[in-house]
């Protein structure tokens, strides 16, 4: 499995933006579907956006599209996730995740994770 570390998170007022980067290591990065996953205290780990191996196809909840951008590098063996206009509801613990084959949006369907990182908006 592929290592990854996720690294950007912290604490930005509503309306802000932030860009969180998720490192791997282990195997090569090119081979993987990678995604963004959040997930809030007491509740279900949920799908955020999610990118094919060659940084094609990315998809989004529909409660971020037109605020976060996935994308990745691969020859930095780096994802990113930059997100803009940040409201007090994307306030969660963010997962970067990957899996070899086509992206999924579900989190069981993913073999690696990273420790996550926290978002945390004011209003």
């Amino acid at each position: 499995q592929v290592q990854l570390v996720e690294s950007g998170g912290g604490l930005v007022q509503a309306g802000g933006s932030l860009r969180l980067s998720c490192a791997a290591s282990g195997r090569t990065f090119r081979n993987y579907a990678v995604g963004w996953f959040r997930q809030a205290p007491g509740k279900e780990r949920e799908f955020v956006a999610a990118i094919v191996w060659n940084g094609g196809s990315p998809d989004y909840i529909d409660s971020v599209k037109g605020r976060f951008t996935i994308t990745r590098d691969n020859a930095k063996n780096t994802l990113y996730l930059q997100m803009n206009n940040l409201k007090p509801e994307d306030m969660h613990v963010y997962y970067c995740a990957a899996r070899g084959g086509l992206y999924s949006f579900r989190s069981d369907e993913y073999g690696s994770w990273g420790q996550g990182t926290q978002v945390t908006v004011s209003s």
